[in-house]
């Protein structure tokens, strides 16, 4: 397959690195998350733009997982195409990650944290997507019923077998990421990354203590849903858009969006106005106030909503007023995702 895509050759002067914790890997701060957008509901045009588009601004990140689609495994099998078309001869700049939890295929062994399970998913994903080994691999949620000590091996063994460089855990609470640490040191294995759920309206990491723990250990953090699940974009403003996620029931609750909800909506805007933002622009800002979150990793549907969500990079600080006037409006008792 011929490749006619040429890089844009300033891509790396406008976009900002930082390192994974105490590893030597660095992560774009903004980083593409190819989830509900890149499933063969999504036309594949579609797919390829955003991809050409977010490494041309920069982003060097994309994240998949197995069950990404819809259908599963179908965003891996796009993504797959999109780097023979257009970014293979960029693989050594790509950090490209996958992961495996959630339920892909019947009957006992096809979810959560088993050695078969994860070592399984890790070939198969690596079959969807064509490549030889990816730059990170997760587990992608905590198995309160297998031993937390086979999980992690099986992400040694991973790395181990050149399947990939790095590994992480996602959306494991404080303890048991301090314990998953602990395995994966006194296994050798190049932990770097957690990817918690984040944002101005959803802060259990901050209750859980999470943040202050990944600091301590040295291993970097990149959150999912800056953008409440788009509820941050604007988007809902003035109610439910009918091809909205809320109207659509696909992972945000119609309730989430009351009269009282759009009212504090509609506040945060305001603030974001004001810092000569929008929306979508200081939610990113917000996760990466303080230095301590590596990469936001965003969600898109469309191109423009990259460019906009990479707009957020330029202005990060905070103010004290203004922190305070945003805790008073993202109430999550108020805006509540779950």
């Amino acid at each position: 397959m011929t490749v006619t895509y040429r890089a844009n050759a300033k891509r790396y002067e406008a976009m900002t690195y930082s390192r994974a914790g105490r590893s030597g890997l660095r992560l774009p701060q903004l980083s593409l998350g190819l989830w509900h957008n890149f499933g063969g509901d999504t036309p594949h045009d579609t797919k390829r733009a955003m991809c050409r588009r977010a490494f041309d601004l920069g982003i060097t990140h994309f994240d998949l997982a197995n069950n990404y689609g819809p259908p599963n495994g179908s965003a891996e099998e796009a993504f797959g195409t999109v780097l023979r078309t257009d970014l293979a001869p960029y693989r050594d700049e790509l950090i490209i990650s996958s992961k495996a939890g959630y339920r892909m295929w019947d009957g006992p062994y096809g979810e959560w944290g088993s050695r078969k399970y994860l070592i399984a998913s890790c070939d198969q994903s690596l079959g969807r997507t064509g490549l030889d080994y990816f730059d990170v691999f997760y587990s992608h949620r905590f198995d309160p019923d297998t031993p937390l000590e086979e999980t992690m091996s099986a992400l040694d063994q991973i790395v181990r077998s050149g399947k990939a460089l790095y590994v992480g855990i996602s959306s494991y609470p404080s303890t048991a990421t301090r314990e998953a640490a602990a395995i994966l040191k006194r296994l050798g294995t190049p932990f770097v990354l957690h990817q918690p759920r984040y944002s101005m309206l959803d802060r259990w990491i901050e209750r859980d203590g999470l943040k202050d723990t990944l600091e301590e250990l040295g291993v970097g953090s990149i959150v999912f849903s800056p953008l409440a699940q788009g509820l941050l974009t604007g988007r809902y403003l003035d109610g439910v858009p009918r091809d909205s996620r809320a109207a659509q029931s696909k992972t945000l609750p119609q309730a989430a969006v009351s009269d009282e909800a759009v009212r504090r909506l509609h506040a945060l805007n305001d603030i974001a106005k004001r810092r000569g933002q929008t929306l979508a622009q200081m939610a990113i800002a917000w996760v990466l106030r303080d230095g301590r979150i590596t990469s936001a990793l965003i969600g898109a549907s469309r191109v423009s909503q990259i460019e906009d969500c990479v707009g957020a990079l330029s202005n990060t600080s905070f103010a004290q007023d203004e922190l305070a006037e945003i805790d008073e409006y993202a109430d999550e008792q108020v805006i509540g995702l779950d």
